[in-house]
């Protein structure tokens, strides 16, 4: 078992089929990912202070956690299983042939690869035109009685009136995609300028009704899917990029991009990597589970007593949230380490903050477990869920990180790294 920060991760099982078919066997690729607050996304609003965004940023953190609670309940039904409250990072690729540039968001909490088509009933603002199927001639219908429309979940999938695979992907807080599945290549270009690479038979989502809200300046076009789902991107090139993926995350008030990389270039080399078991539970497959045995602070630890997959990565969760009965006892085991006293009236969405004095021995990693917020004033990028059970191991907690999904060998590597020197 190895230590990773302040946890111990352990143990269980995969599956993943492999759809989409390459051009070659690659030796891997990477694509640039721009954080949603960075200074280089649509969404960067030059007007709000560094503490709004973070403000703003751990907010949609617990909404999230919210959805995610909902949907891992077993009591509810398995087709509703997709978050929302929209990943924290975007990414380009391109569609058709010719290909068609498409600025999405990347999310590791849902499957679907989607974008606005042509002629469409209902579609959200977007600064370029929508994808017309009509004009690619690569792209392929899907008949509904196909494997790839049964992958769909239950109630999520039908047939047309020619027979063609009409999906709808309903989202936790209710915003949905509707329209055909299909098929066409998605390549992504090169991040130093030089050819990409293409995945000619790849399932995407047809969105022709798409009740959504991504944002109100017309640059998202649609989603990639990175879950652990059949028809999520990481699943489809399977076979391609040997089952592996990868990313290194910067601070999203850095002016550069964070990589997600697939294949060989996923593998992470070097000292310093720990390893834990990779968990994906069939009820729900989407999501990539981990196993919290433990955490440490100084000379003590807080044991879970589990064993079953009990924290879920996501990379589109700011927070680290943390069950509550054992976030007490790991808060209250950082009060006695730094001897600090907590605010009284921490700012929403924090449970856990404090002011520095004099003398005061804080011997936290400020970038993935502290944030400032001014006059100041810290706060820990942990805190309690609203809800028993689950916990969510967030992106400020994988800062300058690689992190690599072995899918095929059922394992989550972590190696500290300088994010901004890897190519």
């Amino acid at each position: 078992m190895c230590a990773f920060i302040y946890y111990f991760l352990a143990l269980c099982s995969l599956s993943v089929v492999s759809i989409a078919e390459a051009t070659k066997t690659l030796s891997g690729f990477s694509i640039d990912l721009i954080h949603r607050d960075s200074p280089l996304s649509p969404f960067y609003n030059s007007s709000m202070t560094p503490s709004h965004l973070i403000k703003k940023a751990a907010l949609r953190s617990i909404l999230r956690s919210n959805l995610v609670h909902l949907l891992v309940d077993e009591k509810k039904s398995i087709e509703t299983i997709i978050i929302s409250i929209h990943g924290d990072y975007l990414m380009k690729f391109y569609i058709g042939t010719p290909p068609v540039e498409r600025l999405a968001i990347a999310d590791t909490g849902s499957d679907l690869i989607w974008v606005q088509c042509s002629p469409c009933d209902n579609c959200f603002h977007q600064d370029t035109p929508l994808f017309d199927p009509n004009k690619s001639s690569t792209f392929m219908s899907v008949s509904c009685n196909s494997q790839p429309c049964t992958l769909l979940p239950n109630g999520q999938h039908g047939c047309g009136n020619s027979g063609e695979c009409k999906y709808i992907y309903q989202y936790a807080d209710k915003s949905f995609t509707k329209g055909d599945l299909g098929i066409d290549a998605i390549s992504f270009g090169s991040t130093d300028g030089g050819q990409g690479d293409t995945f000619p038979k790849s399932i995407f989502g047809c969105g022709t009704y798409n009740d959504f809200t991504p944002g109100t300046n017309g640059k998202i076009t649609g989603f990639v899917g990175l879950g652990g789902g059949s028809l999520s991107l990481v699943s489809q090139i399977g076979d391609q990029i040997g089952h592996k993926f990868s990313y290194c995350l910067l601070p999203f008030s850095s002016t550069s991009t964070s990589k997600l990389k697939f294949g060989e270039q996923a593998t992470i080399t070097g000292n310093g990597i720990v390893s834990t078991p990779l968990i994906i539970k069939p009820s729900i497959p989407t999501f990539y589970y981990l196993n919290l045995e433990a955490i440490i602070v100084g000379q003590k630890k807080v044991q879970t007593g589990q064993t079953d997959g009990n924290i879920i990565i996501d990379s589109g969760t700011t927070l680290t949230i943390l069950e509550q009965t054992l976030y007490k006892e790991f808060v209250t085991l950082v009060k006695e380490a730094i001897g600090v006293e907590a605010e009284q009236n921490p700012p929403r969405p924090f449970n856990f903050c404090f002011r520095y004095k004099d003398g005061a021995n804080v011997p936290l990693s400020p970038q993935n477990l502290l944030f400032n917020l001014g006059t100041n004033l810290h706060c820990l990028a942990i805190v309690p869920t609203s809800q028993s059970g689950l916990s969510i191991f967030g992106n400020v907690a994988q800062i300058d990180f690689q992190v690599e999904y072995d899918l095929q060998g059922k394992k989550v590597s972590f190696a500290p790294t300088d994010c901004t020197k890897l190519g």
